[in-house]
């Protein structure tokens, strides 16, 4: 995931800025109230009960919540349903205790809402970083949205009630947070003490130099395991003294369709977790030195949306388990494409408008998991239906890498835009 490369023009200061035109904004909104109508037509008129929002996962925090509440000491021992247990850390816990405490009709409504607008904001602090401002941010916003609300991994938290949202908006408001601001890295180091996957950062800030930053993160982590410590200490006894928190199963069927991830894709392939590990351990040292390794060239270089977006992208394709709706990071990723073709001039500026296109129509709500999962396709054609998200993944790692070596070529350092208009003065 990656900022312009080859065809970008700098635009001089000094340039006259023309008067924006107003109907963009209005046409945007338009457009994104019109996409948002179209979905819930879909779900609620062609599917039956229950496509829309089933809130399955919301559902398995509250009780997770529920049983921190009464009983603490079978938080990791409770089947929550067949096969499935908490395995949320316990700070994740004592957080779903309090959320606990609401009626359930009114925390459904309330996640949800709540999910939608950290997919704006998200949207919306991306754009800013890209250096949108003003009537065409709210623009792009609307744009963005408009996608966003026809992507799977989109439709699929919104429909668990997953936390992924609330998490993805907390890790982009702290990153996109100026550097010289003391506390940068809190939000980062809060979510991965939710969630362990955004420790991925750790490293990643390391070897951009942000030192600080990095400290400030493990800092902010280390706090909230020493809270689930105070709070519910035979739990967290349980959860990292015997290494529970390294049992994927525990979550669901690492084979599963849904686990988009490398070592998802192996397990399928070779019909077996337990020979398929090796293999992924393998692949994603591979893949860890590769992809951070990348991200933190582009970082360098200036292009820091593409740097953890880059980063994020090599933390979905090695951890055990990314499920489909992990995948909503690809709603920043295609406004990082949108504007980079908006920046950049001649074939270039085809080349990532046909990227973002391509981006939005693989991960796409159009059902390629269940196309491969309910209609049995002849051999390669179902290894790609089956492995979508991860194939994609790939391919836009190497993308990632491509563009980081080129700046290793050049050492041409991007030059930060923060005022967009500059940059589309010519369009």
């Amino acid at each position: 995931m990656v900022a312009a490369g080859p065809g970008l023009k700098r635009v001089s200061g000094t340039a006259f800025l023309p008067r924006q035109r107003r109907w963009p904004l209005p046409v945007a909104a338009a457009v994104c109230a019109v996409a948002f109508a179209a979905y819930l037509v879909d779900a609620v008129l062609l599917h039956s009960p229950g496509h829309l929002l089933d809130w399955y996962d919301l559902n398995v925090y509250n009780h997770g919540g529920l049983i921190a509440r009464n009983a603490p000491r079978r938080l990791y021992t409770w089947q929550l349903r067949r096969g499935i247990k908490f395995t949320y850390t316990p700070f994740a816990a004592l957080l779903f205790a309090a959320c606990s405490l609401l009626p359930w009709a009114p925390l459904r409504w309330l996640m949800t809402m709540t999910s939608l607008a950290a997919i704006g904001i998200t949207i919306w602090l991306t754009l800013g970083a890209l250096g949108w401002q003003g009537r065409r941010r709210a623009t792009a916003l609307a744009a963005v949205a408009a996608v966003a609300l026809w992507i799977e991994p989109v439709q699929r938290a919104l429909h668990l009630g997953q936390i992924e949202p609330l998490l993805m908006v907390l890790i982009v408001w702290d990153i996109c947070q100026p550097d010289h601001r003391r506390w940068k890295g809190i939000g980062i180091g809060v979510a991965a003490g939710i969630k362990l996957t955004p420790l991925v950062f750790i490293p990643y800030l390391f070897l951009t130099g942000k030192l600080r930053q990095a400290v400030v993160v493990t800092a902010a982590f280390a706090v909230t395991v020493a809270i689930g410590f105070v709070f519910l200490p035979h739990a967290s006894v349980k959860y990292w003294l015997t290494g529970y928190f390294l049992h994927a199963s525990n979550v669901g069927n690492v084979k599963s369709l849904l686990n988009q991830s490398v070592l998802g894709m192996v397990a399928r392939s070779i019909h077996s977790v337990r020979h398929a590990t090796p293999i992924w351990l393998v692949l994603s040292a591979v893949i860890v030195m590769l992809g951070l390794g990348a991200a933190a060239i582009l970082d360098r270089a200036g292009r820091t949306v593409a740097g953890w977006l880059t980063c994020e992208l090599t933390s979905l394709l090695i951890f055990p388990i990314s499920w489909d709706h992990h995948w909503l990071w690809v709603v920043p990723a295609i406004a990082l494409f949108a504007t980079t073709a908006l920046r950049a001039t001649g074939a270039a500026r085809w080349k990532w408008w046909a990227l973002a296109a391509v981006t939005a129509a693989l991960f796409g709500a159009w059902g390629p998991l269940p196309l491969g999962e309910l209609h049995p396709l002849p051999g390669g054609l179902q290894l790609i239906t089956e492995n979508l998200f991860v194939l994609a993944g790939l391919a836009l790692l190497a993308v990632a890498i491509g563009a980081a070596w080129q700046q290793r070529v050049t050492g041409k350092r991007q030059p930060v835009t923060r005022n967009l208009d500059r940059a589309m003065t010519r369009t």
